[in-house]
């Protein structure tokens, strides 16, 4: 009879294409992990995946089992967390993806306050760009994602918690005025540095200046909004930064100034997102709340 075992082991291989490294990442002997594929195929009657000294490929037939076995995984997982879903509010462990322009600045805020009130949570943050945590998502190895709105979520549910906008940070050499608020007219986009192609924040503040991109000599292939403020620092030129993110990158710099963005918002929405079929949408529910208090509490005086 075919097991669980056997298919987590196969879909080990498919994520690594290397059968030692499945067998260390799924704490097995390779020998181990091997004969479980091995009898797996026996018992299918198919071939898996094609081997030799240097390479593992998956065939055409095998490509469809593992699609398979995918669902099914997700299916036995979605039960045990039905199973304990009856539970203390975030009583069983949960796997949160979180993308780089948001976790440095979200999570000090709002972690604290969880482990305060529910100090036996256990959470793991896995930190990618919004396409990985997507897919991750879609493939179960996530119980949700932490992603900045408007983006291609399509089939799944947004819990949002957060609305922002972008604020115009320079050197105070370059705002010689003591403005309280700026246009995308009102500054020179020519010295505007923003964050390489792939990251969500550069979209969206692309669109909240009403741009379609931004070619010019300054322009800064970065991947760190640390980054980019240092280079402000600098006087290379001058960056956006969402709300959230101020009091780490500029309040501590006296260099700096940073001017809200009159241009019409919210810039960018912050949402946990799940499955439609997620069984533990009450503990999702309940860090939307616990994540929205917090963050009234310390980002709207900025």
């Amino acid at each position: 009879m075919i097991s669980l075992k056997q298919l987590h082991y196969a879909l080990a291989v498919e994520k690594t294409l290397h059968f030692k490294k499945a067998a260390d990442n799924c704490h097995v002997s390779q020998s181990t992990l091997s004969t479980a594929v091995h009898e797996l195929e026996k018992q299918l009657g198919v071939t898996i995946f094609e081997r030799n000294n240097k390479h593992v490929f998956i065939t055409d037939e095998g490509q469809l089992i593992l699609e398979k076995a995918k669902r099914i995984k997700l299916e036995v997982d979605e039960l045990t967390q039905l199973a304990k879903s009856n539970k203390e509010p975030l009583a069983s462990p949960m796997t949160i993806g979180v993308i780089p322009t948001i976790g440095p600045f979200l999570l000090p805020k709002v972690l604290p306050k969880v482990r305060t009130e529910y100090s036996d949570f256990k959470l793991k943050i896995v930190e990618d760009q919004s396409h990985v945590l997507v897919e991750k998502l879609r493939e179960g190895e996530l119980d949700a994602a932490i992603l900045a709105l408007p983006y291609d979520i399509d089939g799944l549910m947004a819990f949002n918690f957060w609305q922002e906008d972008f604020y115009w940070v320079s050197h105070k050499d370059e705002c010689a005025l003591n403005l309280s608020e700026i246009t995308t007219n009102e500054f020179d986009l020519a010295k505007l540095m923003l964050l390489k192609e792939g990251h969500c924040l550069k979209e969206h503040a692309l669109a909240a200046c009403k741009l379609e991109n931004t070619n010019h000599e300054n322009q800064l292939d970065s991947a760190s909004l640390h980054t980019l403020i240092q280079m402000v620092a600098g006087k290379l030129g001058t960056t956006l930064v969402p709300q959230m993110a101020l009091d780490q990158l500029v309040k501590n710099e006296g260099e700096l100034t940073a001017v809200h963005l009159n241009e019409p918002g919210p810039h960018r929405s912050i949402a946990l997102i799940v499955r439609p079929n997620y069984v533990r949408t009450n503990d999702i529910v309940l860090l939307q709340k616990l994540f929205k208090a917090e963050l009234n509490e310390k980002c709207i005086s900025t």
